[in-house]
C-alpha cells in the first residue's frame, strides 16, 4: 500500500553515516501494489482506485445527507452544502456561461468540482496520503469527458460548417495567413487543449506530492543522521507545504471547472 521509498525511509535506520544515501522520492513513489488481482488479469484494484471509490461515496453521501430533508432554515450540514453548491453555480457557471445557458450544466460542474477537490484532498489525509489526480489516467478521463461534451455541443449548436469555423478560428480578414492561422487554431483546440486541461491538474498534484514526500522523508533521514535541529527545519517545511497544498488543491479544482465552463461557453457562443 505504501511506496518503496517511504518504506525504506521509515522502516529502516537509513542514514548518511552508514552509506545508505538519501532515499529520494521518484516515479516509484507513485506505484502501488494491487490490493487484489494483478496486471495480467482482468481484475485489478489498487490504492488509487480505492481512494477514488471512497471519494465518490463520501461526496454522494455528504450531499445526500445534506439535502435528503432540506429545510427552509438550513442546519449546519445543509448550510455548508448549499454554500459550496452556490459558490460553483453563481461564482463559476453563471459568471462564465451565463445564468440562462449555464443552469443546465450546474449539476455537471458541481460534480466535477467536488470530485476533483476530493481526489486532491487525499494527499493530506492520514493513512491515504496520496492525491488520486497525481495519476495521469484520472485527470485524462475527466478531461476526455469535458472534451467530448465540448465537441458535441459545438456541432449541435453550429452544425458542421459552423463548428469547423469555431475550431479553426476562421476569419477571412486574415487574408494570406488564414490557412496557417486555421491550422494552428485547429491543432491548438482539438489536440493541445484537452492535453493541457488534463496535464495542468496532474502536474500540480504530482509536483505537490513529490515535495511533501521529499520533506517528510528528509525529516526522518536527518533525524537519524545529523540531528534534531536539521530534522526540525525539514519538518517545518512539511507543515508549510501541507498548508500550501490545501490552497493548491482547492485552486486546481476551481481552475479545472473554470476551464470546463470556458470550453462550454465557447461551444455555445456565436462565431463571428
Amino acid at each position: 500500500m505504501v511506496s518503496d521509498v517511504t518504506t525504506l525511509a521509515f522502516e529502516s535506520n537509513c542514514h548518511i553515516f552508514d552509506g545508505c544515501g538519501f532515499p529520494a522520492p521518484g516515479l516509484h513513489s507513485f506505484l502501488f501494489e494491487p490490493i487484489f488481482g494483478d496486471g495480467d488479469s482482468n481484475v485489478y484494484f489498487n490504492k488509487t482506485m480505492l481512494l477514488a471509490l471512497l471519494g465518490s461515496v463520501i461526496i454522494v453521501g455528504f450531499f445526500w445527507a445534506a439535502f435528503a430533508r432540506p429545510k427552509v432554515v438550513p442546519g449546519k450540514l445543509q448550510l455548508v452544502a448549499e454554500t459550496g453548491y452556490d459558490f460553483v453555480r453563481r461564482g463559476i457557471v453563471y459568471e462564465t456561461i451565463g445564468k440562462k445557458e449555464g443552469e443546465k450544466y450546474v449539476p455537471l460542474i458541481v460534480s466535477l468540482f467536488f470530485f476533483v477537490w476530493m481526489m486532491n484532498l487525499w494527499s493530506i489525509i492520514p493513512v491515504a496520503q496520496f492525491p488520486v489526480t497525481a495519476i495521469i489516467a484520472y485527470p485524462a478521463v475527466l478531461a476526455g469527458i469535458v472534451y467530448i461534451l465540448w465537441v458535441s455541443l459545438t456541432f449541435k449548436r453550429h452544425g458542421f460548417v459552423g463548428a469547423f469555423k469555431n475550431f479553426t478560428g476562421y476569419d477571412k480578414s486574415l487574408g494570406p495567413v488564414l490557412p496557417l492561422a486555421m491550422f494552428i487554431e485547429f491543432f491548438s483546440n482539438l489536440v493541445v487543449r484537452p492535453f493541457t486541461h488534463a496535464v495542468r491538474l496532474f502536474a500540480n498534484m504530482f509536483a505537490g506530492h513529490t515535495l511533501l514526500l521529499l520533506f517528510t522523508i528528509a525529516s526522518w533521514y536527518l533525524l537519524n543522521s545529523i540531528g534534531i535541529a536539521y530534522a526540525g527545519v525539514s519538518f517545518i517545511m512539511v507543515i508549510v507545504m501541507t498548508a500550501f497544498e490545501l490552497f493548491i488543491q482547492a485552486l486546481q479544482a476551481y481552475v479545472f471547472v473554470l476551464l470546463t465552463c470556458t470550453f462550454i461557453q465557447g461551444a455555445l457562443a456565436e462565431h463571428h
